[in-house]
């Protein structure tokens, strides 16, 4: 009798430790299917408006279940990427392994920026630096992903301010392992109005391929706006990309933008994400908050076919640019 109630209990015991081994595997797969990924945006209002990071870390989280995504931003309004370098956008990039001594040289050249009252940045930019200064040691996390928008600084092909600025910023970020997308942007090609006629091409392709040789040199992926917008104005002519009353991108433009950089982030399509709506931060006449610039419903919620669109267009788009970046 004693003999049978010793083997039951050698029995539950190794059950018990088969359960315990069975839960720490699963508890480890778990785990291992649980990623960060800190994301810094460097950009002006093509970034800010529509909360972009924010739309793009839906899409992010929607399309990797376990995954956090972690987006930074650094905003100047209608600033260019030499701009941001003069700004010190540069100490953002490097942030993992920067000096206090590097900070506070930045903050005193930002002081005495700032005492131009023609230098309608300096100000800001010294806020935000001192602000890193009084944070200083809790500010070291290193980037995986650094995306780089450019604006009317990528027209002049290799002999551009955004191909002279994105490899400076490229070498920090690559420094501490982090990949690098080109956001670029295609302010002149937007449309207001549907189009009647089929866009002209020619110096989308230009620009593409321009941005293609640029992404080659440096090892990055980008999110190809011009392509994109080509694309959408052949494909659905009745869609606008960019306000009646204000110049910039509108919500048909930003969601595009940010399935691209969906695409460049994980070289996956966008197409089946459930994110189907998106929202401007800029209202009707600065005072109707439900209305954008145009007047219309500031939160712009897509049908089934223009998000399946939208979000075909974007990977469409992508691929083809990668193959403009292989032949370069």
């Amino acid at each position: 009798m004693m003999l049978n109630h010793t083997r039951t209990m050698v029995r539950l015991l190794c059950l018990l430790l088969m359960m315990n081994f069975s839960i720490s595997d699963m508890n480890a797969a778990e785990s291992d299917q649980k990623e960060t990924l800190n994301v810094l945006f460097i950009g002006n209002s093509y970034t800010a408006r529509h909360k972009l990071a924010q739309v793009v870390k839906q899409m992010a989280e929607a399309g990797n279940p376990g995954l956090t995504f972690n987006p930074t931003t650094v905003i100047y309004g209608g600033r260019r990427l030499v701009d941001h370098w003069n700004l010190g956008s540069q100490n953002y990039v490097k942030r993992h392994a920067l000096t206090r001594a590097e900070q506070e040289q930045t903050v005193a050249s930002l002081e005495e920026a700032a005492k131009d009252s023609k230098n309608r940045y300096a100000k800001g930019a010294l806020a935000r630096h001192r602000k890193l200064l009084k944070d200083f040691e809790s500010q070291r996390t290193k980037w995986d992903v650094v995306i780089l928008q450019s604006y009317r600084d990528d027209l002049d092909g290799k002999d551009s301010l955004y191909a002279q600025y994105a490899p400076k910023f490229t070498a920090l970020a690559k420094k501490q392992g982090a990949r690098v997308i080109l956001y670029e942007t295609t302010p002149n090609t937007q449309n207001a109005q549907p189009l009647k006629n089929a866009p002209d091409s020619k110096a989308v392709m230009k620009k593409a391929k321009a941005i293609a040789v640029l992404a080659k040199k440096i090892d990055a992926s980008a999110a190809p706006m011009s392509l994109a917008g080509l694309h959408c104005q052949t494909e659905r002519p009745d869609l606008t990309l960019r306000f009646v009353n204000d110049a910039h991108l509108n919500q048909t433009m930003a969601y595009l933008t940010a399935c691209c950089l969906y695409a460049a982030l994980f070289d996956r399509s966008p197409e089946g994400l459930p994110v189907d709506s998106i929202t401007d931060i800029r209202f009707f006449k600065n005072k109707e908050r439900d209305k954008d610039r145009d007047g219309k419903p500031i939160t712009k919620t897509f049908s089934p076919k223009d998000r399946a669109d939208l979000q075909r267009i974007a990977w469409k788009s992508y691929q083809q640019f990668k193959q403009l970046r292989d032949d370069s």
